[in-house]
């Protein structure tokens, strides 16, 4: 069987083995594939491993002898399903392999826009606490979580998973739903509509995916409907939130802060509106919450599986 990786350096940069998927055929490893270069890669290839090329019906067209698509991701919005299906091509994505890992990067980014840890480290290295009068200075409002209510939008496994640590710090939290979800309620956790989510919530953080429904599902008019002076939190999806909405909620006041792990295009565009709001109350990190050495190893396992399954004539994990 031919495989062919075709973005190994953003899952694997060196610091694990592709060799599991060995046993099953040659292994072919490119660090990158551009959309000109990936007719020439794939066709020859019968497992296609990918995480963000776009497969749609002229790309399958190139890989005439293509069987799977196994995905290093989660998400499976790249894939035209429609395609893949009429051409009989297997498409299994990675679910749940990051879950404890966004929920600590969650609550990582909600800890810094209230702490601001990282910008009071860099002024005692700069020398500002040799200088202090006092035994302690802070240049930001400091802000305890305590008490204060997050509202969690989405209520998989890794809101789930945020709800519990959110808990532990002792925040009541609601939580909306594209159904109801009474088993994940109790112990100071109720699912509320939306709306009531946006109005009561200090803190908002979203754990939905990505599609048509949810496109911007952050903009102006929700954004209006949050409490004055709450914050905001992205993990999940950039194209979630109307970036340049959020920037005014920052400049207006009506956001006291916004941190994000993604945005709407990846890497991030120089003309990103979110790039407008420095010297706000924002965070944001380059799509890292995933990236954990632990969190890798666990999805290139879960990829040789499913590779397996497939060759054993069981597939798993399939997206359709």
């Amino acid at each position: 069987m031919n495989i062919v990786i075709l973005e190994g350096c953003v899952n694997n940069p060196g610091d694990l083995s592709w060799d599991a998927l060995s046993q099953f055929g040659q292994v072919t490893v490119y660090d990158r594939t551009s959309r000109d270069e990936l007719a020439e890669r794939v066709a020859e290839a019968e497992v296609a491993v990918s995480s963000k090329v776009r497969w749609d019906a002229e790309a399958l067209s190139w890989a005439p002898n293509l069987k799977m698509i196994a995905l290093t991701s989660t998400g499976f919005n790249v894939v035209d399903l429609d395609a893949a299906r009429e051409r009989g091509v297997v498409v299994s994505n990675v679910p749940a392999y990051s879950t404890p890992d966004v929920a600590q990067m969650t609550f990582a980014l909600l800890l810094e826009l209230c702490l601001h840890v990282g910008e009071h480290s860099e002024l005692v290295m700069d020398g500002d606490w040799t200088r202090a009068k006092d035994f302690s200075f802070w240049k930001t409002p400091l802000i305890e979580l305590q008490g204060k209510t997050l509202g969690i939008v989405g209520m998989g496994s890794i809101g789930q998973a945020v709800a519990r640590i959110a808990r532990a710090f002792g925040m009541p939290v609601v939580f909306a739903n594209h159904r109801p979800k009474p088993e994940a309620e109790g112990d100071g956790i109720r699912q509320v509509p939306l709306d009531e989510l946006l109005t009561m919530a200090d803190f908002v953080s979203l754990h939905v995916p990505a599609t048509p429904e949810t496109n911007n599902m952050m903009n102006a008019e929700t954004l209006a409907r949050m409490k004055d002076g709450a914050m905001l939190i992205n993990t999940a999806r950039g194209t979630l939130v109307d970036e340049q909405a959020v920037v005014n909620a920052l400049h207006s006041g009506k956001l006291a802060g916004f941190a994000a792990d993604v945005v709407s295009e990846e890497p991030m565009s120089p003309d990103n509106p979110l790039l407008q709001a420095k010297g706000e109350n924002i965070v944001v990190t380059p799509h890292i919450a995933w990236a954990t050495h632990e969190a890798r190893e666990r999805l290139l396992s879960v990829v040789a599986a499913n590779v397996s399954a497939f060759v054993e004539g069981k597939p798993q994990n399939v997206v359709d």
